[in-house]
């Protein structure tokens, strides 16, 4: 059967370079975007659609439309924007996923791709090598959100058999698209900021490890997962997932090798400090390797290196 797909929050840091993807593997005809505003440089030939998540019946009218094989629902509120808008957040998070989950049961769309978020964990989960099945214990409302939203996916697929993956994903750092609202964002910031004005004032503490992965394998790894055979799939709620585990002062240094003038400085009380305390340090993804074959191929050195590359040639 040929698959056509429909990403609902298309715009964002993922969607826009997940949809890239997707419509290489299946064609531009059977790959729709969508997203509550139009892109401002929607190339010719693609196809987009303006949807807001929270309106079923709107949302409802789109499945029906174009009859998706597969929905990829990223819209959400991340974590430092969510901290100043908490029932806004709780309610886009929430009640999208449910919209989505309830219409793939109504209008049999079986296969749905929804990401969580390391926000899961909290001051009580292990801080090395978190683990899969852990303490969860998150402690803002992005966290809490993603935290009921794995339970809601494992419950559908448990009770009414749909076939939704998942993937917590840590810190993403792409060169294509700004920060876009999350505490771990500062590692995309630092080095737009390096190039144009070559310093950054971090509002992370210089030792605050936290686990990042870079687009590419981020993208790559998302489609394997949404590739890999249903009886390949045990984890229902989320798959832990890891890239590259470092601190501001780390990446740095890194940068620095290349840009010897650039100058770090660092803000003090800044609440996404406490955001990124109660998170991991890194991540034990030993399920989604064994399960899928999930294997990172940035490091930091590598991934600096492409960052300023493309950052000098494409921004």
């Amino acid at each position: 059967m040929k698959e056509r797909i429909i990403i609902i929050g298309a715009n964002g840091q993922i969607g826009s370079e997940l949809a890239m993807a997707l419509r290489q593997k299946f064609g531009d005809e059977n790959v729709i975007t969508s997203d509550i505003r139009k892109p401002d440089d929607l190339k010719e030939g693609l196809i987009f659609e303006s949807i807001n998540v929270l309106d079923k019946d709107a949302l409802r009218s789109l499945l029906i439309k174009y009859e998706p094989t597969q929905i990829y629902l990223l819209a959400a509120m991340l974590s430092a924007t969510g901290e100043q808008y908490p029932q806004k957040a709780w309610d886009l998070n929430m009640n999208g996923l449910l919209n989505v989950l309830d219409l793939a049961l109504d209008l049999g769309i079986k296969k749905i791709f929804w990401p969580s978020s390391i926000a899961v964990f909290g001051p009580h989960s292990p801080k090395v090598n978190t683990g899969q099945y852990c303490i969860m214990d998150p402690s803002s409302i992005y966290g809490i959100s993603k935290l009921a939203g794995e339970r809601l996916c494992e419950y559908y697929h448990n009770k009414y058999g749909l076939d939704i993956r998942s993937i917590r994903y840590p810190g993403i750092i792409s060169w294509k698209t700004s920060p876009g609202g999350g505490t771990t964002d500062y590692a995309v910031h630092i080095f737009f900021e390096a190039l144009k004005h070559g310093k950054y004032a971090s509002f992370l503490s210089a030792e605050t490890e936290l686990p990042m992965l870079y687009m590419e394998d981020a993208v790559r790894g998302t489609i394997e997962l949404m590739d890999a055979p249903a009886e390949k799939i045990t984890i229902r709620s989320s798959y832990n997932i890891a890239g590259i585990s470092f601190t501001p002062a780390q990446i740095a240094e890194e940068i620095k090798k290349i840009l010897p003038n650039f100058e770090m400085s660092y803000v003090d009380d800044d609440p996404r400090q406490a955001i990124a305390n109660s998170w991991p340090a890194s991540i034990d993804d030993s399920y989604a390797r064994n399960d899928w074959g999930w294997q990172p191929t940035y490091d930091l050195e590598g991934m600096t290196k492409n960052m300023i590359e493309n950052l000098k040639t494409h921004v």
